[in-house]
């Protein structure tokens, strides 16, 4: 049985159930990344271990052993202080498709599979928007809400997320993320800009008490390239279309976005921001593990 690492986004967009999809990659990930304490997504993770001599068979979890064939005891759990806010670009140019997948919906079962981890670890968490300029709050975090709650909204959210217009923020504030407790970041976006907007809105919010991950995601054509004739291009943020031969620009294109792409990269290293870049061919839950298994060591 191919393992859901191995599963391509287009695979999983089949299923057309984020919260399905979710805890598919999770719990793929459950099994192999373990930790001798628990400190919330993107620090380290510990939700299952393997039955050892002495445990209670009752804490074995039954309906994982019937998928995995292994005697799996979850781990008791506490209520969570840590606040997670996800955070998605709804610019345009998420519509951008390959192989029948968008970066959107790539996102969507990226922050699904996040949300699943942070809803079995009782992590406190929240979604929001980027479009036209604006903050908009999709999933915010109440007080009462559990973790089951916020799970289920943030999939609501995502599920009816479109995106649509350019970014193009410049001096505003986001009060939104004025909070003074420590928090996690989690945003998701391919990082193309006009100018500096996204790097300037990175630079704006990071700081010791917020602690910044910025999942970068790019088609294959969009790093690579490789096309041959003339195409008919559009800016799916500005709508404005030409045409071009492909391979008349594809030695410009090539030596632009490589440089663009370093130049990000240096802006970047910056204290309390990671970047981590995957390609929309990437399966979902290999990202996510290497993501987490880079930072717990």
């Amino acid at each position: 049985m191919q393992k859901t690492t191995g599963l391509l986004a287009s695979s999983l967009i089949k299923l057309k159930n984020l919260q399905l999809t979710g805890k598919l990659v999770s719990e793929e990930l459950m099994l192999g990344i373990h930790s001798s304490k628990r400190s919330g997504i993107g620090i380290e993770f510990e939700q299952y271990r393997h039955y050892e001599l002495g445990d209670d068979p009752k804490r074995i979890d039954w309906k994982l052993f019937a998928r995995t064939d292994k005697h799996l005891v979850r781990e008791s759990s506490t209520e969570s202080d840590r606040q997670i806010r996800f955070v998605l670009d709804l610019s345009g140019s998420m519509n951008y498709t390959e192989n029948g997948v968008s970066r959107l919906q790539y996102a969507q079962i990226l922050l699904a599979s996040l949300a699943y981890l942070c809803y079995i670890q009782n992590d406190q968490m929240s979604l929001y928007g980027l479009t036209q300029g604006r903050v908009e709050t999709i999933s915010g975090t109440g007080s009462a809400s559990s973790a089951r709650q916020a799970f289920q909204k943030i999939l609501v959210g995502l599920e009816k997320a479109t995106a649509a217009g350019p970014w193009g923020a410049s001096g505003i504030r986001y009060s939104e993320f004025q909070s003074k407790k420590k928090e996690q970041l989690i945003f998701v976006s391919d990082l193309l800009q006009t100018d500096d907007e996204w790097l300037s809105w990175i630079r704006s919010l990071a700081g010791p008490h917020r602690e910044i991950v910025i999942f970068q995601i790019l088609g294959d054509q969009e790093m690579e390239f490789d096309l041959k004739g003339f195409y008919r291009f559009k800016d799916l943020e500005s709508g404005r279309e030409m045409e071009l031969d492909a391979e008349a620009v594809d030695t410009q294109f090539r030596s632009s976005m490589q440089s663009y792409l370093a130049d990000l990269k240096n802006a970047l290293q910056i204290p309390h921001v990671r970047l981590v870049r995957a390609r929309m061919s990437d399966p979902v839950g290999m990202v996510l593990k290497a993501f987490l298994t880079r930072r717990k060591g």
